[in-house]
């Protein structure tokens, strides 16, 4: 089996498409799903919107927030 070194060696020789390719492969690798964390991302969610519909959250523009960033 090939040493990272070696592998990166050969990964540096590919073309700009091909690196690109390559990292896009290797970073979805990465992404292993939670079903329990997105579940409780979705109740979360669905809390907010709630509070929202019933008026009892703040509502803020975009503007606003990307105006404290700038």
């Amino acid at each position: 089996m090939a040493t990272q070194k070696e592998i990166l060696e050969k990964a540096i020789a590919l073309s700009p498409q091909e690196k690109a390719e390559l990292v896009d492969q290797l970073i979805s690798t990465l992404d292993c799903p939670d079903k329990e964390l997105d579940a409780l991302w979705a109740e979360e969610a669905e809390s907010r919107l709630a509070a929202y519909k019933r008026g009892e959250l703040k509502v803020i523009s975009v503007e606003e927030v990307l105006s404290k960033y700038k």
